[in-house]
């Protein structure tokens, strides 16, 4: 767009802007002094100048250029006074949909935030509004299009709210909505971690949860970082320890830029001339939305470039996999910036849900309290709930525990039958079956499903009913599992689930894929699998070797395309060429196979399926040659109440060893009750505690095609904060070898 501005000695200025009609505007000097009561304003509240004009028209002769302002056209239609559609059809950038939700849905609660101080509870009317205003005071800041705002934050409607706000600045809402980039991560990552990706992504400001956080790492950034401010989304700027930081560059609290957008909004809607200093540019569905850092399990966390038409088919196709109304409860817990949290949070807002937000900590408590419809995480979770359920039977009467047991066995083979003539039993066999004998097949699981399913009735009546109480699933029995890229829910934990009438739909998706990629219909919810692939989307499954094409059945890399797959690293044009063909093809790194198709019979619906069987860099070569894949044996071992963490180790050995987190109280249970320990024993000694694990072990993994042979037991679990674990709850197996190798090589000698 063309700009041709002139200034006259009068203080008149003229504006020409070449687009699809030439106007010319003529602005009076007026606009000087709308300007100049703008910026006193903000001097007399902050303390000093903030407001940069994009244009200013003095009695001299001196002229600059009009800003450009990135926006959302739905999300702005009242600024720019135009007639915008509020149909989804026409969304091309993520801060549309916040318009259209306000409008269909204004009055009804969109966010519950209980645990937080203030608690909030926000609509869709409101929401919208706290989004454009804090955008606004985004702008006032400083924060210029295609701009990054790094979002060190947790799980809250400020995050929420941040984050929308940069998009509407050059993308996001908070930030989306402006225009500008947002560059996310949680708080409990190391402030080394934080800094570098601070400086990777070329950052230029910091919103941070706390001033707790701003304090840890507040030496780092400002002695080594550049920043043109900082924003605190929860708490006072009277709580940072280190008063002079003010100094060197401004701190605002999140009500601070919420007041000034809202006065800069109310400037602009209230004056034409104000609105005229800018150049409107649409936000393109192309443009980078937000660059979300990796969990980095092996080597530093690269920055994925998602864009707004990748967030756009998550938006559109996950009504697929979930078909909520309005006004269906979700509750969140995952940190919002992991991909999924994120790509589902964006779904369910156009469809009018509440979401309320929680924690690990309330997690139990609020399932009974809030009964929410939707429950988003990740399969350890529902390990962590499965285990919950179980130490409550084992803790339970000896008739209680035999009879819940001896229910859940009942009402497992039942799934089973129904499983096989509804056709969801799985299996790689490509052969089908003669009709004969599908249809004697069938009709076996019919009469054998029939005979049992009265005493499957009675258990969900006498035992399924209190845990259901538990999972706060009266109102709805459908809670979404988590989508996890590598791994899948432990096949004895989605067999609980089923046996207890507790809908668990798995999927499969990696933040390089923006990040669902295939997840489990709830017609069609095939255990053992991750579901088809979400529409418009591609699988296939190559030779890691040769990458030839594999026929269904058999294992290889899975390779993706689609539209949600990512854009690209950030500066790391190598590492994009690495996974990313010229084709499109994402390779994601994780071994799987895809379900044969056959037209009738057992497995009939099982079509096309994706079934992953681990990483393919966790892969371990034993010095005899054979390769093993640890997931089988860690996913075995964890059925074990006595094993809380493991990981399989070997590289390059003769055999498997294993280090091994142990549950000592259940440990010591288990011992007294073997007469391994004194009833008034308070704990084993090491000896008889790697013993006790050892069996144990051996007992659960029998069935593996290898097993472990030497095992160490460490006191210290696997956590974020000793940086054992990603941000996304997943073991870094690269650091937990580093940092045991010594104890490993003593395993082998």
């Amino acid at each position: 767009m063309a700009t041709v501005s002139i200034s006259s000695v009068c203080g008149v200025g003229f504006n020409c802007f070449d687009n699809q009609r030439h106007a010319l505007h003529f602005l009076p000097s007026k606009t000087k002094w709308v300007l100049a009561n703008s910026a006193r304003l903000y001097r007399k509240r902050h303390g000093f100048y903030l407001c940069r004009p994009a244009c200013f028209y003095s009695e001299t002769t001196k002229t600059e250029e009009l800003q450009k302002r990135k926006f959302s056209s739905l999300l702005e239609c009242e600024r720019l006074s135009s007639n915008a559609h509020l149909g989804s059809a026409d969304w091309t950038i993520v801060p549309d949909i916040w318009r259209t939700t306000a409008e269909k849905y204004g009055d009804r609660t969109a966010l519950v935030d209980p645990y937080h101080e203030p608690p909030l509870e926000l609509t869709y009317k409101q929401l919208e509004q706290e989004i454009l205003e804090f955008s606004e005071g985004l702008r006032v800041a400083g924060v210029n299009p295609d701009e990054k705002l790094a979002i060190f934050a947790e799980n809250s409607c400020r995050w929420l709210i941040a984050d929308q706000g940069v998009w509407k600045l050059n993308n996001w809402i908070g930030s989306m909505a402006m225009g500008a980039i947002n560059v996310v991560r949680g708080s409990r990552s190391s402030t080394e971690e934080l800094f570098q990706i601070y400086t990777h992504s070329d950052s230029v400001a910091l919103i941070v949860d706390s001033p707790q956080l701003f304090d840890r790492i507040a030496e780092v950034f400002v002695t080594q970082g550049a920043m043109k401010f900082v924003i605190l989304l929860w708490g006072e700027k009277s709580d940072l320890k280190n008063r002079e930081v003010s100094d060197k560059f401004p701190v605002f609290n999140y009500c601070e830029i919420v007041e000034m957008g809202r006065e800069s909004r109310k400037l602009l809607l209230d004056s034409r001339d104000a609105r005229e200093m800018y150049v409107y540019e649409p936000i393109n569905s192309d443009d980078i939305a937000a660059l979300i850092y990796t969990s980095g399990t092996t080597g530093n966390p690269k920055g994925v470039m998602i864009t707004h038409r990748n967030l756009l088919h998550q938006i559109r196709t996950l009504w697929d996999i979930a078909s909520i109304q309005a006004g269906d409860r979700f509750l969140s817990m995952l940190p919002p910036w992991h991909a999924y949290e994120r790509a589902c949070e964006y779904f369910m807002f156009t469809h009018g849900i509440e979401q309320v937000y929680t924690n690990v900590t309330n997690l139990k408590e609020d399932l009974k309290r809030y009964q929410p419809d939707y429950l988003v995480t990740v399969p350890l979770v529902f390990e962590t709930l499965h285990s919950s359920i179980q130490r409550q039977i084992n803790c339970s009467s000896a008739i209680r525990k035999i009879a819940a047991l001896a229910f859940l066995k009942i009402s497992s083979t039942y799934m089973e039958f129904k499983r096989i003539y509804e056709g969801k039993y799985l299996t790689k066999e490509q052969k089908q079956q003669p009709a004969f004998i599908d249809t004697v097949d069938w009709l076996w699981a019919r009469i054998a499903a029939a005979v049992l399913w009265p005493i499957h009735a009675l258990a969900k009546k006498l035992v399924y009913s209190k845990i259901h109480l538990l999972l706060g699933c009266q109102r709805s029995a459908s809670i979404l599992a988590g989508i996890n890229g590598g791994g899948s829910l432990p096949l004895h934990i989605d067999k609980f689930f089923e046996a207890t009438g507790i809908l668990v739909q798995n999927g499969y998706g990696l933040t390089e894929a923006s990040p669902v990629v295939s997840c489990r219909r709830p017609a069609c919810n095939v255990l053992g699998s991750v579901g088809h692939p979400l529409r418009h989307t591609e699988i296939k499954v190559v030779d890691a070797d040769t990458a030839e094409i594999l026929p269904p059945g058999s294992k290889g890399i899975v390779k993706v395309r689609g539209p949600q797959v990512m854009k690209g690293y950030y500066k790391n044009p190598a590492a994009t060429r690495e996974v990313l063909d010229d084709d499109g093809w994402l390779n994601t790194g994780d071994l799987g196979w895809i379900a044969p198709c056959h037209s009738s019979g057992r497995s009939r619906l099982c079509g096309g399926v994706l079934v992953l069987e681990g990483r393919a860099k966790d892969t371990i070569v034993l010095s005899t040659g054979e390769n093993v894949e640890p997931s089988e044996i860690e996913e075995a071992a964890m059925r074990s109440s006595l094993i809380q963490q493991i990981v399989v180790v070997g590289q390059d050995q003769r055999r498997l060893g294993a280090i091994i987190v142990p549950n000592k109280d259940e440990a010591l249970t288990a011992a007294r009750k073997l007469s391994i320990a004194d009833a008034d024993a308070g704990e084993l000694s090491k000896e008889a505690l790697t013993n006790l694990i050892y069996e144990e072990l051996r007992n659960w993994t029998s069935k593996c095609s290898f097993q472990v042979g030497p095992i160490l037991i460490v006191d210290e679990p696997f956590t974020i904060d000793n940086g054992l674990m990603t941000p996304t709850m997943k073991i870094r197996r690269d650091e937990v070898e580093a940092r045991f190798r010594d104890q490993i090589a003593s395993l082998y000698k």
